[in-house]
């Protein structure tokens, strides 16, 4: 589980969206790492993650995987897979092209796919932009470009799932639309969910409904668990 933000924590609450216990409750072992660029471990700890979305926050993930699996024997490394939303979304299309032989499948939810059109798409531009260094993209292209998985397409084969909303204008669904578009293109097996009438979060009961069985019937798919979803 990666959790968005990505200045955010998997601190102690509850929710009916990307429910630890929900997953866990299918039947599997859901490890959550709060990366550089979660909150609560002080402010050098939550910059850390500008003009380094892929760098850090990714070694964190690795490191906090390996080590969840060496405390817990129920942590089967070789059959996992990997979800996340808004920044985690992003992770998981950074996953695609840097991580590609680890997990068995990947569940994307509004996930950036290319810097460059979401510098210009999104709705929260002074975030993007501070988030890259402080200046925008025609400026300094290269900051966008540093961490973009477009540009690490030609690595793409782990299965996914690709979540979107129609309404989302923080990470418009034509990010999502282009992400499904790469994963046809390069072959790999890869389904679309898009919800005609909700935005950056699933927020509509039945929606809700809909988000948790296809996402558990993507899981048990690929990891061979054949009661998980039911």
């Amino acid at each position: 589980y990666v959790h968005g933000g990505p200045q955010g924590s998997f601190n102690d609450a509850w929710s009916n969206r990307w429910n630890p216990r929900v997953v866990a409750s299918q039947g599997y072992a859901v490890v959550s790492v709060d990366f550089h660029g979660s909150t609560g471990y002080g402010q050098a700890f939550t910059d850390a993650i500008r003009n380094d979305w892929g760098g850090k926050p990714l070694e964190d993930l690795k490191l906090g995987f390996a080590a969840a699996a060496a405390l817990d024997g129920q942590v089967d490394t070789a059959n996992a897979c990997a979800m996340g939303a808004s920044y985690g979304g992003y992770m998981m299309n950074w996953i695609e092209g840097q991580w590609p032989d680890q997990f068995k499948c990947i569940v994307q939810h509004d996930g950036v796919f290319d810097a460059r059109a979401m510098a210009y798409e999104t709705e929260e531009l002074w975030f993007d932009e501070w988030e890259h260094g402080g200046r925008t993209y025609y400026e300094d292209p290269a900051a966008f470009e540093k961490w973009n998985p477009v540009n690490h397409v030609d690595k793409w084969r782990t299965p996914m799932l690709v979540i979107t909303s129609e309404k989302d204008f923080r990470i418009p669904y034509t990010q999502g639309l282009a992400a499904f578009t790469a994963a046809q293109r390069r072959g790999v097996p890869s389904e679309l969910l898009v919800f005609p009438d909700e935005n950056h979060w699933v927020l509509k009961p039945k929606n809700s409904l809909q988000w948790h069985r296809t996402v558990f019937a993507w899981l048990s798919k690929w990891l061979h668990t054949a009661d998980a979803g039911k």
